[in-house]
């Protein structure tokens, strides 16, 4: 996946949440990516290569 995702996208991640939802919005980018489910609000940031191996979808661009 390259790069094709900013604030306010909502992307659907390889492994889903432990709320059962794989939903999440981004709300943070750098050098690490901040998303939050969009279940349950947890907020979870990680670094941006990780990220990018992690993701499967990005679902809507803003």
């Amino acid at each position: 996946m390259k790069n094709n995702y900013e604030i306010g996208s909502r992307v659907i991640m390889k492994k889903g949440h432990p709320c059962g939802f794989n939903e999440w919005e981004i709300i943070r980018t750098g050098v690490d990516i901040k998303i939050k489910c969009i279940n349950c609000g947890r907020v979870i940031m990680m670094p941006r290569v990780e990220f990018n191996k992690k993701i499967k979808k990005v679902m809507e661009e803003k």
